[in-house]
């Protein structure tokens, strides 16, 4: 975080020295006035403010520079592109190996997504985001897998009057199989666990075992 202390005449020219050396707007610092002007006699013993600048931190652009290291350090540099949808922030990856980057039934991908969104917060000054790493459409493929399992899965429940626990499963993953299955009369769904081996249990209804 880029920090600095500058003083002037007035606090409002040692605000605005501060932004020409940070390269940076006022909209995206901090100000802390350390010591405000005062003007002597006759223009004898007056004493420059002193005001502290601080950069704000940018949470989408931390999430960036931080995918971009880790996996230019797996050997497996990637290009970033970002987009908005509904309440969180998007971020798809691609290039060479990427299935490296996704891993088994997107575990990798997962990790990453975790670790991305906790350096993106790191600030809790900042403005919480809330990101999902994709990588060549990877999520929607996988969605439609799970709304596959989900059915699937339903209908061992509904023909076997037994409750069946799905493997565990990130947050996002669990939501899923609870939207796909929320109009299913034939059965409940439940989360049950805890992270990160939090799974989702589908039941069959009481009407449903008669």
């Amino acid at each position: 975080m880029k920090k600095v202390q500058v003083t002037g005449k007035t606090v409002e020219e040692a605000v605005a020295a501060a932004l020409e050396q940070l390269q940076t707007s006022k909209d995206q610092v901090e100000i802390s006035v350390l010591e405000d002007s005062k003007k002597g006699f006759f223009g004898l013993g007056g004493k420059p403010a002193v005001v502290e600048v601080t950069v704000k931190a940018d949470p989408v652009k931390s999430a960036i520079d931080y995918l971009e290291d880790v996996t230019s350090k797996m050997g497996v540099p990637v290009t970033i592109t970002q987009r908005q949808e509904n309440d969180h922030l998007v971020l798809d990856l691609s290039g060479d190996k990427i299935a490296i980057l996704i891993g088994k039934r997107g575990q990798t991908l997962n990790a990453l997504q975790l670790l991305t969104n906790m350096v993106a917060n790191s600030d809790p000054a900042s403005k919480h985001v809330k990101i999902v790493l994709d990588a060549e459409n990877y999520r929607t493929r996988r969605q439609e897998s799970l709304e596959r399992l989900a059915e699937h899965s339903a209908q061992k429940v509904f023909f076997t009057k037994k409750s069946f626990a799905l493997e565990p499963m990130p947050a996002n993953e669990r939501k899923v199989i609870h939207l796909a299955l929320k109009e299913n009369r034939d059965v409940e769904t439940t989360s049950e666990g805890v992270e990160p081996f939090r799974k989702v249990v589908i039941r069959p209804t009481s009407s449903s075992k008669r």
